[in-house]
């Protein structure tokens, strides 16, 4: 692991140079790593990026496998909401993403899950934690920089599912919270920062069943020699809205109020360079192991429009494996 500064300088030598590499960044920017793909494989870390990988996938016979979740408490919960609607009062924060760790008791190993699952965006770190994220961070095609923020979240079976979420003046408003934060971003690092798509449906299949999700598109041009600063580029526009909320800065201190664990690297972002673009992802639906004991960690935005109840189901509907 390394510090920010390191980790910065050393994601732009690598890509001055057109060098494949996997990189990630932990939530608040203090630890990462930076390998090349056989690097990484000799560390004990593997990823798929839409198909770009290291590991070595094998077929499994594993017909039923058991996923137990052991959920906080409301009442622990309904604290740090309170919390968290405190400064949304006070006008400190409009949207703050509060996320929980929820044990987990499963006869699948966090190997078997990473082989098994099917995920835009996956990793495996060793024997300590693994995540197979749908969301997009930042994607660069020549020197066009896309983001593919992902807010809202409901459960297909749900009678009119799409229509509902599309239809929530809840929904609505955090979801432009952060396009807007996104979109401004995007303008720190680039220009003609446009929104190409707005709030359209993802949806994700699980063991759970199929859930959706609201995604956007959000553009911008980088400079011409973006790629030998692009560890700068990246750091100015850490860490991910979607997970964090707005104003940024502000809503990171709430986070660290209100939650009751650090985050490490889940929320994070982890990223692979191809030699000529990159391809970036959010760390979310992450499973880490404390011991020998399996935590999943996931949450959602609050706003001044959020029910502590409705809060608390959607944290748990999040705790899923994309094994169908």
């Amino acid at each position: 692991m390394i510090n920010n500064c390191e980790l910065s300088k050393k994601i732009s030598d690598y890509s001055k140079r057109k060098q494949k590499f996997v990189f990630a960044v932990s939530f608040d920017g203090t630890d990462g790593f930076v390998y090349t793909p056989d690097g990484a494989a000799q560390n004990d870390i593997y990823f798929d990026f839409e198909g770009a990988t290291n590991y070595n996938y094998s077929s499994s016979t594993k017909k039923s496998e058991r996923f137990e979740v052991l959920p906080i408490n409301y009442h622990e919960y309904n604290k740090a909401f309170d919390i968290v609607q405190h400064y949304i009062k006070r006008g400190d924060t409009f949207l703050t993403n509060l996320t929980f760790k929820t044990e987990i008791k499963t006869d699948l190993t966090l190997d078997e899950i990473f082989n098994r699952s099917k995920a835009k965006y996956k990793l495996l770190f060793k024997d300590e934690f693994v995540f197979f994220s749908p969301e997009s961070f930042v994607k660069t095609i020549g020197n066009t920089i896309k983001s593919f923020p992902m807010k809202g979240t409901i459960d297909a079976k749900i009678d009119n599912a799409e229509q509902k979420i599309l239809n929530s003046e809840k929904e609505f408003c955090e979801h432009t919270t952060i396009v807007d934060l996104i979109r401004n971003d995007l303008n720190i690092i680039g220009t003609n920062t446009e929104v190409e798509k707005f709030r359209y449906i993802d949806k994700i299949v699980s063991n759970k069943g199929e859930l959706l999700q609201v995604s956007s598109i959000i553009s911008s041009e980088l400079p011409e020699n973006y790629q030998s600063v692009f560890g700068e580029i990246l750091f100015k526009i850490l860490p991910a809205g979607s997970i964090s909320g707005a104003p940024k800065e502000k809503t990171v201190e709430i986070i660290k109020e209100a939650e009751s664990y650090n985050r490490g690297f889940y929320t994070g972002i982890f990223g692979y360079f191809d030699g000529k673009d990159y391809n970036t992802a959010v760390c979310i639906r992450f499973i880490e192991k404390e011991g020998d004991r399996l935590y999943y960690k996931s949450g959602g935005g609050i706003t001044a429009m959020s029910k502590p109840e409705d809060e608390y189901e959607e944290l748990i509907k999040k705790i899923y494996v994309p094994i169908s």
